[in-house]
């Protein structure tokens, strides 16, 4: 077995099974009998859940007493658990005097199983262990833990039925509290075969009324990802994160044994080794582990898993009898024990399935490489003999491929490919023409399919376009740059320029935006525009969108109309689709006036009609756009949500376009101030989006952990910076980490992200992205700070941060007059140079109240949090200008913004502004979910967060985050002032004392 890194797991997304299990100890408490049956698969967790019940009992004054069951196969100790819960207690002072009084516990202790005789001697053991147990209960909560029963012994089953079937006598007595004791017993669901000697036992107690059983189920996949990157110490790939998480199907041991192999310490190799080590196979820790079990089975039914493994996850009854070369009475009776064992489960259509991957990938892993040959070999050859249908491409592949018949493999490849296309699964598809690409080669041209328009460079140029439309820009570059390095001196120049053009346009999605421009002038350049073609239309709309983005409006504004005009002229609607899109940036106002607006609705209409669902999605991104920077923010959501749908039924949600309809969307929820909603909508979201498409999901949500005061913003933002250059990424860690510096008072750190931040995003061009107006302001802000408090460095030191001050407003003024488009930015941007105006007055002569009226004014209201900090700018203007009671009104809106978001960090200074300013608060509308207000109670007792946590049946964390957003809400700055507010606004009324 495997060592990790680390010795007790957390415990993760178990919140209900917690409360159910501690449910147990209360009742039992309150004088019920009380039991619970805790069932799961090996590795799901059950002791880990255990542990925490025991632990937080053992905490509250409760004796915890825990026997184990142990697998010593037909020579099993008896009552091996009970011995061991006896033999603490005897090693305890505390609880001699219980143990004397119960003689046939002490001659079990003394002489084991021997001492006890016949039936007499054993019903005597029996009620002397039930009567210690009640005697131990009435000194003090007990709780009973029984691990593993599915290895218990006959006679701890007895002993056990007896004990919750009769139950523990109740001994109340003077002074003696009504408890009984509490029985916890964990077992494994998936060794319980149809004859194991634990079912009856199980069917009989769980009739009892005392008894509860609770079934442990795999944790879901975002929880074992939590899981993961809480036993981190360095942070993994995102890539081999969620491949732990699909391996390990909510296990959380099998994700642990991944993590463990991920970062090397299986074998004691380098982090690097570790990971090419859990990507070839199961850890040998692991797979020991599982293979113990098919080890079990009779040599027939050990074949048939074998056989079974090589088809993959899940096979049909009539491929697995003729592959494996069974008859059908034999087959039946191995999958009969493969069955019980529950190693296999039956599906629909008669097929049977691995019950978990990992088990399949160990058996496959052991098989010889010569019989694991034979056998995909058969299985090629069934499949093809049912005819080549398009569903079993796949599968044929495959087989194929491993028993090395490479034309077959090739051609069903192929096939495959063609079939993910229909099906719009760009991911598989592009794995599919990944793995013809490195078959092709290996196969003689006489025996490759037969197609005229079929070679190395068109079959490389199509794989391109799957990753792109999988989300993988970088892996599109690679692919077409490969396909140019296969274009030679004597190739068409067409196929020349449709690979130069298809790179540009890959390039563009990655921001390599000179290298673009250089690639799309050089497929333009090689096809002449007379006579019209069609390549000649698209190597110009490629070079259109190149253009723009190195700043070249002019060359694009001209070519845009005449490519457009070719295309009207060829019936190309697709090609017009793409020119009125750029056009719409290009001419007049921009997408964001009407006239630009309504080119865009032209274009996703042709698109449509076009049936190319990628040009649609891009339509629909730039309309949304339009609306958002002309300010219509909640008229941009329907426009998302149909595109976002579009995008979802085509297979295209991870490509570049509907990505950035992701990230709109969730900014807008987040703008408008639904910020639950966002949260809620990135965690849908995330569980689909490649690693590339991390920061589209991760950045609203990350702006609102900021807002709610949440360190591990900054630590998360930073990780968008890791791994290939992501243009989304990079901006929304721009953000944050500017923003946060800001907040900390740090304007030499908020100046090196602006700095990095702008370097990044221009890629390598003269032009200034537009967050760089943002960036300038919230540094001016960090800067108005410093010049408001004290110098070390002297006026000196005012100084230099003057005239730093002064290069940041200029460079704001100069973004919002020219954005990337060439425009002024719209209000948006507006809003930003407004503050970043009056952050710099501030810089230069005090708070300037009207500065900061006209930042109040520029801010709209479907920009929520912004605008309310910068009311709080205004009121700190207000109150030095000594107009009081203005500057309460703009507090209190504020308040009532940052109470309702439960932006606490912004609370705080709002309320240090209030006491500071002898301000008015001004009252605000309270409404607490009803957890809240139970919180709210506890914490009007005294409670602690772990305290809280145990009465309510939750964890101290998430007593912890209802406190922070209780705190919010009240605009309180500590529990203390928050119970003292609730008190005065009636949320909660003082507790009648009682008459002693």
């Amino acid at each position: 077995m495997s060592q990790t890194a680390f010795t007790t797991p957390p415990l993760i997304g178990r919140d209900e099974e917690l409360a159910r299990l501690t449910g147990v100890l209360e009742r039992a408490r309150g004088g019920e009998a009380r039991a619970m049956l805790l069932a799961g698969d090996a590795g799901v967790g059950k002791t880990r859940l255990l542990d925490e019940v025991a632990v937080r009992a053992a905490r509250a004054g409760a004796t915890v007493v825990t026997g184990h069951c142990v697998d010593l196969g037909d020579v099993g100790l008896p009552y091996l658990p009970f011995t061991e819960i006896l033999g603490v207690l005897a090693a305890d002072e505390r609880f001699t005097a219980v143990l004397a009084a119960h003689p046939a516990v002490d001659r079990l202790l003394g002489s084991g199983a021997d001492a006890v005789g016949g039936p007499d001697a054993r019903l005597r053991l029996f009620e002397d262990v039930a009567g210690l147990l009640a005697d131990l209960a009435a000194v003090a909560p007990l709780l009973v833990v029984l691990e593993d029963l599915h290895w218990a012994d006959q006679s701890s089953r007895d002993l056990l039925r007896f004990l919750l079937g009769r139950g523990v006598p109740h001994r109340p007595g003077p002074g003696v509290p009504h408890r009984r004791p509490a029985v916890l017993a964990s077992y494994r669901a998936d060794d319980l075969h149809r004859r194991h000697p634990l079912r009856p036992l199980l069917a009989e107690l769980i009739r009892l009324p005392a008894v509860e059983r609770l079934e442990l189920r795999p944790l879901p996949d975002p929880q074992v990802a939590r899981l993961v990157r809480a036993l981190e110490v360095q942070p993994l790939p995102e890539a081999v994160v969620r491949g732990i998480v699909a391996r390990a199907e909510g296990n959380a041991f099998y994700a642990q044994e991944l993590f463990a192999a991920a970062h090397g310490d299986a074998s004691g190799t380098s982090g690097a080794e570790g990971v090419a080590e859990y990507a070839g196979g199961v850890p040998s820790g692991l797979a020991e582990l599982l293979l113990i079990r098919v080890e079990q089975l009779p040599e027939t039914a050990q074949q048939v898993l074998r056989t079974a493994a090589v088809a993959g996850r899940r096979v049909e009854h009539d491929l697995l009898r003729d592959a494996a070369g069974l008859p059908e009475d034999g087959l039946e009776a191995a999958l009969r024990e493969a069955v019980g064992r529950q190693l296999l489960v039956p599906g629909d259509g008669g097929t049977y399935a691995f019950r978990h991957a990992l088990t399949r990938e160990a058996v496959y892993a052991d098989l010889l490489p010569g019989e694991r040959s034979r056998l995909h070999g058969a299985y090629a050859r069934l499949l093809t003999a049912r005819g080549r249908a398009p569903e079993t491409a796949a599968e044929r592949a495959h087989h194929a491929r491993e028993s090395h018949d490479l034309p077959e493999a090739l051609a069903a490849c192929l096939e495959a490919a063609d079939h993910a296309r229909r099906l719009g699964a760009p991911a598989e598809e592009l794995r599919h023409l990944e793995t013809a690409l490195d078959l092709w080669p290996s196969v003689p041209s006489p025996v490759r399919p037969d197609s005229e328009e079929l070679d190395r460079i068109t079959l490389t140029l199509r794989a391109s376009a799957a990753a792109a439309h999988a989300g993988d820009g970088h892996r599109a570059v690679s692919l077409t740059r490969a396909a140019l390095a296969g274009i030679g001196p004597d190739s068409d120049s067409e196929l020349a320029a449709r690979v130069r053009y298809t790179l540009a346009g890959n390039l563009l999605t990655v921001d390599s935006l000179t290298a673009a421009f250089r690639h799309s002038s050089e497929a333009l350049a090689m096809i002449p525009a007379e006579p019209p073609s069609r390549t000649w239309v698209w190597a110009a709309a490629t070079h259109v969108m190149a253009a723009r983005q190195v700043g070249e409006d002019d060359t694009a504004l001209r070519v845009a109309r005449q490519a457009l005009a070719v295309a009207e002229e060829l019936g190309l609607r697709a090609a017009r689709a793409d020119l009125l899109i750029s056009l719409a940036g290009l001419e007049g106002g921009g997408r964001r006036s009407p006239e630009g607006l309504e080119l865009l609705r032209r274009a996703r209409e042709l698109a449509r009609a076009a049936e190319d669902a990628p040009l649609e999605m891009r339509a629909v991104f730039n309309l949304a756009m339009g609306a958002f920077e002309s300010g219509d923010r909640q008229g941009c959501l329907p426009v998302l949500a149909e595109g976002l749908e579009r995008a979802r039924r085509a297979g295209l949600l991870s490509s570049a376009y509907p990505l950035g309809m992701r990230y709109l969307q969730l900014l807008v929820l987040y703008s408008v101030g639904r910020w639950e909603e966002c949260l809620q909508a990135a965690a849908e979201a995330a569980a689909t989006l490649p690693p590339a498409g991390t920061g589209c999901a991760t950045g609203p949500v990350l702006y609102v952990a900021l807002g709610r005061g949440d360190d591990s913003a900054v630590p998360r933002a930073r990780a968008l910076l890791q791994g290939p250059f992501d243009w989304m990424g990079t901006l929304v860690a721009g953000i944050v980490l500017t923003d946060a510096a800001a907040l900390r008072g740090d304007p030499e750190q908020a100046l090196g992200h602006l700095r990095a931040t702008t370097e990044a995003l221009s890629a390598g061009t003269a032009l200034r992205p537009g967050v760089t107006v943002r960036l300038a302001a919230l540094c001016l802000a960090a800067i108005a700070d410093r010049a408001a408090g004290p110098h070390p460095g002297g006026d000196g030191d005012l100084a230099g941060w003057r005239d730093t001050a002064a290069e940041l407003v200029e460079l704001a003024r100069a973004t919002a007059r020219q954005n990337h488009d060439g425009r002024e930015q719209g209000p948006e941007g507006q809003a930003w140079l407004a503050r970043a105006e009056a952050e710099w007055a501030t810089v230069v002569s005090g708070p300037d109240p009207a500065a900061w009226e006209k930042t109040v004014a520029a801010f709209s209201d479907d920009d929520v949090y912004e605008l309310a900090r910068c009311r709080v700018r205004y009121a700190q203007a207000l109150l030095a200008a000594e107009r009081r009671p203005e500057a309460a009104e703009q507090a209190g809106l504020a308040r009532e913004t940052a109470a309702r978001l439960g932006a606490a960090p912004l609370l705080e200074r709002i309320e240090a502004l209030t006491r500071r300013g002898r301000l008015t608060a001004s009252p605000v509308a309270v409404s607490l979910t009803a957890r809240e207000r139970d919180v709210l109670r506890l914490l009007a007792r005294g409670r602690s967060n772990r305290q809280i946590g145990e009465e309510l049946f939750i964890t101290g964390k998430t007593a912890s985050v209802h406190v922070s957003h209780i705190l919010a809400k009240l605009g309180a700055a500590s529990r203390t002032e928050a119970v003292a507010i609730a008190h005065r606004t009636g949320l909660i009324t003082p507790e009648p004392t009682g008459s002693g």
